[in-house]
């Protein structure tokens, strides 16, 4: 019986790489002259420090140039709200990864409604779809590419 999972991952390497680039370019910047402005990654949290709420904005802007580049989707990061000190400011840009339960929810809900003839079931931070025929599957993959969800999805393990 044909199936395949729904998970949502990012690449760990191709994250790191956009950090230090993005740490690269905000070093090398005019505008940046003179501050004490970088990023650092720790697990899947961005932390961006600088002098000024509007270095933050361009710092983001910078941040979110670099990981679309390397192929991360956007809307998987989360940013928090910026906390700004006397003579710092700090934000973090958290990348989530993984389907949480309501989102998989969401999607085993959106695939019953759609009369589809498969069985969805939730496996941890990931929806196992399984079906008689290939082709309902692949109906499934562009049900859920064109239906709005917060979190990049991507298909994988597909199986005859």
């Amino acid at each position: 019986m044909p199936t395949f999972d729904v998970v949502s991952e990012i690449d760990h390497h191709e994250l790191a790489n956009a950090v230090d680039q993005a740490n690269r370019e905000v070093t090398t910047r005019f505008d940046f002259k003179g501050s004490d402005s970088s990023y650092s990654l720790a697990e899947n949290v961005v932390t961006m420090k600088t002098e000024s709420d509007f270095q933050l904005d361009q710092m983001l802007d910078v941040l979110y140039a670099k990981l679309a580049k390397r192929g991360i989707d956007l809307a998987a990061a989360e940013p928090g709200e910026p906390e700004i000190m006397a003579k710092t400011a700090t934000r973090t840009v958290t990348i989530r990864e993984g389907i949480d339960q309501d989102l998989a929810r969401k999607i085993v809900k959106t695939v019953k409604g759609s009369k589809i003839k498969v069985q969805a079931s939730i496996q941890g931070d990931q929806v196992r779809i399984t079906g008689k025929k290939r082709d309902d599957l692949q109906a499934v993959i562009a049900l859920l590419k064109e239906s709005e969800l917060e979190l990049p999805l991507q298909f994988k393990n597909f199986r005859d």
